[in-house]
């Protein structure tokens, strides 16, 4: 297989491990053997991602980003993907920059929304997904509208990724404070829900709610995987 993935990992290292068993465990299904894509993991310490996050510092997370997927080239990765969203707040910069070809979650979610043929969907993720432009505008370009959830919500949201679900930590609280969201933002006309987060789908399944899910996680994937099959 000519291309070898590239992942660009820790952000957080729960959703870091959906990928890597997502696309092998997709090839197994596919195709029956052992011949998944090599894969290489750039796994970087999360701890000084989120300081920067907290002080507004979106220059520093760029050049650490832009250093991990040189180190992914370098490791022989024929293209990357980032395992979360939130850093794709950046990613036009990272495009420019990357010496490899990135694969973007918004647009890989965007496909999945368009083939369901929906126009309105809600977005859950980090304040700085939910509160952001980069993630609305994306959707936007592929003609996808997003209700996002009150400012009050969104710190709930915030801080269960944060404190609970970015640490494998998974709350039937904050499961029924989440489903409340979804509810409020299906009133207000949201026809299914980007679960924005990586980490969301640990606490949020398919049977939680009769809107459609949009794992940002397993598509993501899913996209990689195409790519090194290509």
């Amino acid at each position: 297989m000519a291309n070898r993935i590239g992942i660009l990992g820790g952000m957080t290292p729960e959703s870091t491990v959906i990928y890597y068993t997502t696309i092998i465990h997709s090839y197994l299904q596919r195709f029956g053997d052992y011949g998944f894509p090599e894969i290489v993991i750039e796994s970087v310490s999360f701890q000084q991602y989120v300081d920067w996050m907290n002080s507004d510092s979106w220059p520093a997370i760029t050049e650490s980003l832009v250093q991990a997927l040189a180190r992914l080239e370098r490791a022989g990765a024929d293209f990357a993907v980032i395992a979360t969203n939130t850093m794709h707040k950046v990613f036009p910069a990272l495009l420019k920059r990357s010496g490899i070809p990135l694969l973007s979650i918004i647009d890989a979610v965007a496909d999945a929304v368009a083939a369901n043929r929906l126009k309105t969907v809600a977005l859950l993720g980090t304040k700085f997904t939910m509160s952001g432009t980069f993630y609305q505008e994306g959707l936007k370009r592929h003609g996808i509208a997003t209700l996002v959830p009150d400012e009050d919500d969104q710190q709930l949201i915030n801080e269960v990724i944060f404190s609970e679900l970015g640490r494998g930590v998974l709350n039937d609280r904050s499961r029924e404070q989440y489903l409340g969201i979804i509810g409020t933002l299906a009133e207000r006309g949201a026809e299914g829900v980007i679960l924005g987060c990586t980490e969301i789908p640990l606490l949020i399944r398919p049977d939680d709610t009769a809107l459609p899910l949009f794992d940002t996680a397993i598509i993501h994937a899913e996209a990689a995987l195409a790519r090194a099959l290509a």
